[in-house]
Parts: C-alpha cells; structure tokens; sequence
C-alpha cells in the first residue's frame, strides 16, 4: 500500500472527495487479516449519515482533518452494498474492487487485485493495546424544504335578490264643484242652455325603474406564515459495548 494510517487516527474524520465536496465522516476502519493494516473505512453518507459505504484506502490521503479521497462523491453513494459490516469476506472484497478499480490509476488496481486474498475485519485494538476507543451512534436530524400543497384565490359570480323600498306616486280623478256666482258666471253660460258634453282629464303616474352599477369594494390577496411545531422522529442508532473477562472468573462484565 502507498499510505500506512493508524486506525485510532482515521476515527470519525471528514471524508472529502477529490472535487473538494464533503461525502460523510468515517464510520468504521477494516483491517487486513494477514497485514494488521487498515485498507477499508466504511462512510456515513445520507440526509441523517444513517447509511454507510464501503471505501478501499489506496490512494487516499490525511491533510489536516479530512481523509482526501481520489474519488468524488456519487463514486461513493453507488458502491455496492454489503449486508453485514462487521467482516469483508473475498467475494465482497472483489465486488468492491471491481467497482472501485474504474476510478483508481491502473497501478493502484493492480496492487488491489494483487492483495485480494485476504479477509477484512472491522478495526479492533492489538494485543499490545491496553485500551479500547467504544463507539455510539446518534441520531443527526435537520430539515429539508418541501412542498406541502397549494392555496389559489378564484373568483365567481353569484347571483342574490335584493330588495329596496321606493317611493312612486300617481294622479287620481277628483270631481270638484264650485257655485255660480257672479264672478263666475260668464264662463259657465258660455254655451248652450241643455246640451250633452263631455271633459277628458289624462292621469299620470310613476313606476321604478331598475338598473345596476358595479363599485370596487375591497382587495383579496394571498400571503404566508411560518408556524412552528415540534414532530418527533426516531430512527435506529448502533453503539459498542465492552465486555471484561477476567481470568478465573467464568463470567464477562459488560461495560458500557
């Protein structure tokens, strides 16, 4: 292999792509069965880091905090998946390194397929260690924007009665007599003494008339709030437990 990582050191880094982009953080370090040596993390990818990916060392690089890898990240999000991650057997191992080996320079390839053999398991201290790091999952929960429905104004026509009280008027016949006098009476023996006659008096009166006129009355316009309101979420979280054999005891203390 061209690098050499302690385990311990490539813990929980920031795992970065080649194009600068920020994949996830490491979950977990492999080991080669037969080297001792770290050759696969595992990275938490996703909205909440709930998923993780398999990823070879070969060709990665530390600079400052990050683990630089010579890939990006869709290369990453489309490695293929392995079920149990607590061991890479040799069939899961050459999965992996077919997929990869399109992204790796040929040389690094061939060192790959070179060091196939060997089964991986997850990190795990020597024999020389007089420590373990234990490890927990949390739960990471933020928010995404997303459309929840749509709110439009329509206007239509409704037709209503109304009614409204007018004052209308009308002529009525009224007979009116009056005495001969003396004022008078030139008018009234202008004819002849006995004859017929008749008098037309044409009467009037008012109706309603109806008519309509439109008038703006108001505006109506949509606008929007934020209301906040507390949603619980759960999801599954993993977390390591240590367990002590002490010798003669017959049992394991379990430490947490």
């Amino acid at each position: 292999m061209a690098n050499s990582f302690n385990p311990d050191e490539l813990m929980d880094r920031t795992v970065v792509g080649a194009d600068g982009d920020k994949i996830g953080s490491v979950g977990q370090v492999y080991l080669n069965d037969a080297t001792g040596q770290p050759d696969w993390v595992t990275v938490n990818t996703g909205l909440f880091g709930m998923k993780e990916n398999f990823v070879p060392l070969q060709g990665a690089q530390v600079q400052g905090g990050d683990l630089l890898l010579p890939f990006g990240k869709d290369v990453v999000k489309d490695a293929p998946s392995i079920d149990d991650t607590s061991h890479l057997d040799v069939d899961e191992q050459e999965t992996l390194y077919s997929y990869y080996s399109q992204y790796l320079s040929e040389t690094t390839s061939q060192a790959q397929s070179a060091e196939s053999g060997p089964a991986y398991t997850e990190s795990a201290p020597s024999a020389s260690e007089d420590s373990i790091t234990r490890s927990e999952e949390h739960l990471r929960v933020g928010t995404e924007q997303v459309e929840a429905g749509r709110a439009r104004l329509r206007k239509y026509v409704v037709t209503e009665q109304q009614t409204v009280t007018v004052p209308v008027s009308h002529e009525e016949v009224v007979v009116e007599r009056e005495p001969i006098t003396d004022a008078n009476r030139g008018d009234a023996l202008g004819g002849a003494e006995i004859s017929e006659a008749e008098h037309e008096v044409v009467l009037h009166a008012e109706r309603p008339v109806v008519t309509t006129e439109a008038e703006v009355v108001e505006r109506v316009r949509l606008g929007t709030r934020t209301v906040t309101e507390q949603e619980q979420v759960s999801g599954e979280v993993r977390k390591e437990q240590i367990e002590l054999d002490e010798p003669g005891s017959g049992e394991s203390t379990s430490r947490r």
